[in-house]
């Protein structure tokens, strides 16, 4: 019998420290006490199964005996071919019946893990080949040290598995989302963070350029995706991601949340420059003042989270021309003709750069926010060129003009001298 107050205070203490449920840390006590037992007492190939009693304290012991018939195990002409096999190296891996009662390939017949068909008819009627039979056994409770020993690394396992199982259903509930982690160290290209429970990494792709990761310095990260590795599972955590963006107006704008604002489309590029598209579901909604935030404490705040990510918000049009005008802004555009997956923007002169923008960051993010090749036109450019021959026409005949008026001087100041001579 356990002592059953010492028992439950460790059952509260794992399971609050390694967030493991009550029913699996007794699933894994009774596995324990099986593979102690059968260290002791049982037989080899014998199937032992525990069952405890949180109550209690006491627990039962019992035996799986597996119903065969002739199909089901290997014949002797198969035992003596296998093993032919085994010397030659031939031998493929051996295959058993599922303990739950599922046939697999044939078996060698064990009496401590099988019974026949017949059999087992008598003892209970209606049973068919794969079924279990049980078969109580005595209940030990004075257990050897290997025994104790071996129970032990059960426990240990098995905590370990589950523990690992708790957090990647944890974590797996958590992707796609905001999570907050504590930089631990920093080697190479990758940043490892702890999350409490795990640890996660941030690979070279997933950093912001330019930005610095100090040891303890807290930070928001997206959770990317978690796998399940031979160490436990592996978390992937991200700061570059476009819907790091999204994620982080959705804990500040309220709307976004609830749904009344909709964040259409993004293009980011990490640490420098984003678009986000927004629009409403409701009237009387304002989705860019939203987003913006009084005084703009809204989108500061994101702002100041990314490292001083700089941020336009736009609203989102149904209409390709109008969404396309709109993505280029700060810049006014005059005029936009779409052609398949291309678009030609007509913008005033003193607008281009700007609708361009620094390196053609603004219509290379306008591009990807919309999904069209975009093309800047400036409406004005033929008539500078006309106006730039008029010009030099201009200049031939005022040099001639000029000619002239010096030719008609030198004239007059010739007759001047004339009189005077005279």
């Amino acid at each position: 019998m356990i002592d059953l107050k010492n028992f439950l205070s460790a059952i509260s203490q794992i399971e609050e420290e390694k967030g493991i449920p009550k029913e699996k840390i007794i699933e894994t006590v009774e596995m324990a006490i099986a593979a102690a037992y059968k260290k002791d007492y049982g037989e080899r190939g014998q199937i032992v199964r525990a069952k405890l009693d949180s109550e209690s304290g006491k627990f039962e012991l019992w035996q799986v005996r597996i119903v065969v018939d002739e199909n089901m195990i290997k014949s002797e002409e198969e035992l003596e071919s296998e093993a032919k096999a085994r010397e030659e190296g031939k031998l493929p891996e051996e295959a058993d019946i599922d303990e739950e009662g599922g046939e697999a390939r044939k078996v060698r017949f064990n009496e401590e893990k099988h019974i026949w068909l017949e059999e087992a008819k008598k003892i209970k009627k209606g049973v068919k080949p794969g079924d279990e039979l049980v078969f109580n056994l005595e209940v030990h409770e004075d257990f050897g040290r290997i025994a104790a020993q071996t129970a032990k690394q059960v426990i240990i396992q098995r905590i370990r598995e589950a523990e690992r199982e708790a957090i990647y259903a944890e974590y797996e509930n958590k992707i796609d989302s905001i999570v907050s982690g504590v930089v631990q160290r920093v080697e190479g290209n990758y940043v490892f963070f702890d999350m409490g429970k795990t640890t996660a990494v941030m690979t070279v792709h997933d950093r912001m350029p330019n930005e610095h990761y100090r040891i303890g310095q807290r930070m928001r990260l997206y959770l990317l995706s978690i796998e399940q590795g031979p160490k436990g599972p592996q978390v992937y955590v991200s700061r570059s991601h476009p819907k790091m963006l999204s994620r982080l107006f959705e804990l500040e704008v309220p709307e976004i949340s609830a749904g009344s604002v909709i964040i259409n489309a993004i293009a980011r590029e990490p640490g420098s420059r984003s678009k986000i598209a927004v629009s409403s579901t409701e009237d009387g909604i304002d989705p860019i003042g939203s987003c913006v935030g009084q005084r703009g404490t809204r989108v500061t705040a994101v702002i100041q989270e990314l490292s001083g990510e700089k941020i336009d918000i736009i609203e989102y049009k149904e209409d390709p021309e109008g969404f396309v005008a709109a993505a280029l802004s700060p810049a006014k555009v005059l005029d936009v003709k779409l052609d398949k997956n291309n678009a030609q923007v007509t913008v005033a002169r003193d607008q281009l750069s700007l609708a361009i923008g620094k390196d053609g960051q603004n219509v290379r993010l306008a591009a990807k926010l919309t999904g069209y090749k975009i093309n800047i036109v400036s409406y004005e450019t033929g008539e500078v060129e006309k106006s730039a021959e008029a010009t030099e026409d201009t200049k031939e005949e005022k040099a001639e003009e000029k000619k002239e008026k010096k030719t008609a001087k030198k004239k007059t100041t010739r007759i001047k001298s004339s009189k005077e001579d005279k």
